[in-house]
């Protein structure tokens, strides 16, 4: 199992946390703010606890789950940005 593919899919996981707790404080005069920044949270939370687990770790060495959680964690990233 390579580790350091794991280790990455955790600091993505990671990132998304950060950001949708930044987006959480900084903006908290924007309308509908918990919304967007639980759009961020719960997914990088999801991914975070999918490399503690066997059955995850797995999941995640698949060619196809990889490119799905990369794209969708990237196109999260932009959105945490732009909105």
């Amino acid at each position: 199992m390579n580790m350091q593919r794991i280790n990455n899919f955790r600091m993505g996981g990671y990132l998304l946390l950060a950001l949708g707790l930044i987006n959480l404080r900084y903006q908290t005069g924007k309308d509908a703010i918990l919304a967007h920044s639980l759009a961020l949270i719960i997914p990088g939370a999801l991914l975070l606890l999918t490399t503690l687990f066997d059955a995850g770790k797995n999941l995640l060495h698949k060619k196809a789950a990889s490119a799905i959680v990369i794209t969708v964690g990237g196109l999260l990233v932009i959105y945490g940005f732009i909105n």
